[in-house]
């Protein structure tokens, strides 16, 4: 990389960090109902309205199992609403293209993807959801799916801190301050810098315009800025267009594409200084952060190289490959900004793109992949990052202890064999969702049938998209049209069993751990900060990601190298 690209990169993080611990304090005040916060002069009285309306009793804790039945309750009603709205689209006003209503399937799709946080798009925003689509029903989803997220991750950490208890918190109010207090006020103040930078914030019909070749264009109009900031925010991801941040409109300035960078992380990040204030243990949190960090770092920095790197059968073409390969990318972003893009959007589970990933060469697609196949234990999503990662250090300590012969415990809980069972259980759905429905696909006449390209590309197609929907991060490969009953349906299915299959044993973790006993630190306790303890978690998320999806891969990208390097493209 040159040195402006290293430039660009380190300010990243740096910024990066310096935003992590002020916005970490404020989540933590968030997800502490006693605590005061700057708006409440503003949202207390609107927060106390939306508690006497529902109907909550904000004084009454939930234990685990109440708390996921309101979860469960929450989102089955949520997405039932949102298959209805789509389903009466074309009754509804702010249409001004008259677009019609969603096949069943793709509604369901479309309803399932948004509720879970996973917002992938079997269809063309533009072209198939009106104005009032895109506000109501899926930019409403996108404040909720994030802050069910960030409620989970506060219930589970709620279950460290405290011991012999049976709550966990209180589902109802935790939905509302993250919506009120975290989502609400950031997203206006992202959006309010988007439409600054030239995104579209209106209700104008779509432009109609002749080209210089005397071709027609429509081009988009519509309340663009206020859903891309929260689809950025909220670890979303949903493009309002079809080619999503790509798009001038949505993205239209390299300082646009930086913030975007930077807000897909901003949550995610902020969730480690979160916990370590939460369980008054800092160094445990910057541990988290250092390790989600470090292999951000590792992982853009091959993303970037392998796409400077450019195709080799350049080269027998006599075409300068100096640029590197620029197929699928915008010109104003260049590679690095499109590749830290790409890296930040699968590392965080966001699934925006501002360049098809689709048309990386085969290791620099590679990347992306392996990034969705760390099951959200790097960065991840909002509230699920944190939790994912969670169960990944429980795993840790009880690796180390089986390595140092005692018996294993996390910040003062011991940790059992229930706990044990819990953490792998949860990871356990969405392996079986990625590998089982990816079989199934390329054995199948519906599966073939959506494939652009065929060879090992067309099976890192299939494999792809239900790394990503199995992750809830939405992205894809977008040479496969996935747009039919069975493509829908099954991506359905598998964004449900990554979405609340995990969210399960997440709160049943979470109702062990508060039930113990405080155990005294001593001198025989695992350290969970300090270099050792950063290596063995790097180690344990590259064995339960990498490691298992290693046969797949080979089969994927890594065929598909040997085949470009002899001549071959697919």
């Amino acid at each position: 990389m040159k040195d402006l690209d290293w430039l660009q990169f380190v300010f990243l993080i740096l910024v990066l960090t310096v935003i992590t611990k002020p916005l970490g304090i404020y989540v933590f005040k968030v997800l502490t109902p006693k605590e005061k916060l700057p708006l409440d002069f503003l949202l207390k009285p609107l927060e106390k309205i939306t508690y006497r309306l529902c109907g909550i009793g904000t004084d009454k804790e939930q234990n685990w199992k109440e708390y996921l039945f309101s979860l469960l309750s929450f989102s089955m009603i949520s997405l039932l609403a949102t298959f209805l709205l789509l389903a009466c689209q074309s009754f509804f006003p702010l249409n001004p293209e008259k677009l019609r209503a969603l096949s069943a399937d793709l509604n369901f799709n479309t309803s399932v993807s948004f509720v879970t946080n996973t917002d992938w798009q079997s269809y063309g925003g533009e072209f198939t959801l009106s104005y009032f689509s895109q506000m109501v029903p899926l930019t409403l989803q996108n404040f909720l799916s994030p802050a069910i997220g960030l409620a989970v991750a506060a219930a589970l950490v709620r279950a460290i801190t405290r011991h012999s208890s049976t709550t966990v918190g209180n589902f109802w109010v935790d939905l509302v301050r993250i919506s009120y207090h975290l989502l609400f006020p950031l997203a206006l103040a992202l959006a309010l810098f988007f439409v600054s930078e030239g995104t579209p914030q209106n209700f104008k019909p779509y432009t109609r315009a002749i080209t210089l070749e005397n071709a027609k264009q429509t081009i988009v109009q519509g309340p663009i800025a206020s859903q891309k900031a929260i689809t950025i925010l909220g670890t979303n991801g949903a493009g309002y267009t079809n080619v999503g941040s790509a798009h001038p409109y949505e993205n239209p300035t390299p300082l646009s594409n930086f913030f975007q960078i930077l807000f897909i992380l901003a949550i995610p990040a902020a969730q480690t200084y979160y916990l370590g204030r939460a369980v008054k243990n800092q160094n445990h949190g910057w541990a988290l952060y250092i390790t989600m960090a470090l292999i951000f770092f590792v992982v853009a920095f091959f993303c970037a190289h392998f796409e400077m790197k450019g195709n080799p059968q350049f080269t027998h073409l006599t075409v300068e490959k100096g640029a590197g390969n620029l197929e699928g990318k915008e010109q104003r972003f260049g590679i690095l900004g499109s590749t830290l893009f790409a890296t930040a959007t699968t590392t965080a589970t966001n699934g925006s793109v501002n360049s098809s990933h689709d048309a990386y060469t085969p290791l620099g697609g590679f990347i992306p992949l392996l990034n969705l196949q760390f099951g959200q234990a790097v960065w991840g999503g909002a509230g699920s990052g944190l939790y994912n990662m969670i169960l990944v250090v429980i795993l840790s300590v009880f690796t180390a202890g089986l390595i140092i012969g005692r018996i294993p415990e996390y910040l003062g809980n011991r940790i059992e064999p229930f706990d044990i069972k819990v953490a792998i259980f949860a990871h356990l759905p969405y392996l079986l969702a990625i590998l089982g429905l990816t079989a199934w696909a390329c054995i199948s006449s519906w599966g073939l049938a959506a494939l652009g390209n065929q060879g090992p590309h067309g099976f890192s197609e299939i494999l792809y998209a239900y790394s990503s929907v199995a992750v809830n991060n939405g992205s894809s490969f977008a040479g496969l049209y996935a747009n039919t009953p069975w493509w829908n349906l099954t991506l359905a299915f598998a964004m449900l069993v990554g979405r609340f299959l995990v969210i399960v044993p997440v709160l049943a973790l979470a109702g062990s751990l508060t039930k113990k006993k405080n155990l005294p630190l001593g001198a025989s306790s695992f350290p969970v900060s300090g270099a050792t303890f950063i290596a063995l978690l790097i180690s344990v998320i590259l064995l339960i990601g990498a490691l298992a999806f290693l046969p797949a891969l080979v089969v994927g990208p890594f065929l598909e190298q040997f085949f470009m390097n002899a001549g071959k493209l697919f």
